[in-house]
């Protein structure tokens, strides 16, 4: 090149460079952001399900089973209930409250 000047291939062989650092950046930021996407799904489902109940089914020999909403002892993660049907359910002759996650705590009270 006369005068050291950069050629055109060069040059653009540098943008193409720079342009991949640029795809990468932002490939990553969309990954981190899916994560904290995800990450506030599960929060958000987390604080709902806590402030939920739910029903374990009877099955033979057993009783149905009233759960607060995060109980792992149960884990379906549909079907639940609000408060005012916890109430109901807990007055019912065939559904027990959980010994480990104690559904009716507060729930009677308030």
């Amino acid at each position: 090149m006369p005068g050291g000047a950069i050629s055109d291939l060069d040059k653009n062989r540098a943008l193409v460079d720079w342009l991949r650092y640029q795809l990468r950046q932002a490939e990553n930021r969309v990954r981190e952001l899916e994560v904290q996407e995800e990450q506030e799904r599960r929060r958000k489902e987390q604080a709902r399900a806590e402030q939920s109940w739910k029903i374990q089914p009877k099955r033979s020999g057993e009783t149905a089973m009233l759960h607060r909403g995060g109980c792992t002892l149960y884990s379906a993660q549909l079907g639940f209930i609000n408060r005012q049907e916890a109430i109901i359910a807990l007055g019912e002759p065939d559904i027990e409250a959980c010994q480990i996650c104690n559904p009716q705590t507060g729930l009677l009270d308030g």
